[in-house]
């Protein structure tokens, strides 16, 4: 392994309509890190300046770096924001290519890719490549609803995480530290 943490990493998906996928995400990166491995998590859409593994990064920078691409923190992609999101969105991306070829991560989250995909604001092409070239020992996650069936094709775990209930639903808003 050459004082790397895997001698194969893979890829796994994570999508669909319910909650979790960021979370799941987030515990592979927790048992990474317990094996003393390099985490890097790549925020596609999301630019919370106020979120639980941002405060982690902070603390744990030495392992485990966060980069945010959004300049605000909504996750809605609205008309007159699709530029400020494409432009974002293609920073995230050419960071992340970078980052994936370099190969000083043991894992390589991309958060809400799936979604970024989905709403065109990058090429699918590009991402298809970023993975079909990452160097043998990086892991990748790719989270975020929608993914498309190419993703799914290629990757080496897939979960679907389905909506069936949701304290939104009963006027409950997001958590500090369970939600975010």
């Amino acid at each position: 392994m050459s004082g790397r943490l895997l001698s194969k990493g893979l890829v796994s998906v994570y999508t669909g309509s319910g909650r979790g996928k960021t979370t799941a995400a987030l515990g592979l990166a927790l048992r990474v890190l317990g094996w003393g491995g390099r985490v890097c998590v790549i925020q596609f859409i999301k630019g919370y300046s106020d979120i639980g593994e941002l405060k982690f990064a902070e603390q744990f920078s030495d392992r485990f770096e966060l980069r945010q691409f959004a300049a605000d923190d909504s996750l809605s992609i609205s008309e007159h924001k699709l530029s400020d999101r494409k432009q974002a969105a293609e920073s995230a991306l050419d960071y992340a290519q970078a980052i994936i070829t370099r190969g000083d991560y043991d894992l390589v989250i991309l958060d809400e890719i799936n979604n970024a995909l989905h709403y065109e604001l990058i090429s699918l092409t590009r991402v298809v490549e970023t993975i079909q070239t990452k160097p043998t020992h990086v892991e990748l996650v790719l989270t975020g609803r929608q993914a498309p069936p190419e993703l799914i094709e290629i990757a080496d775990y897939v979960t679907e995480m389905s909506l069936i209930k949701h304290p939104f639903d009963k006027g409950v808003t997001a958590r500090r530290g369970i939600d975010y």
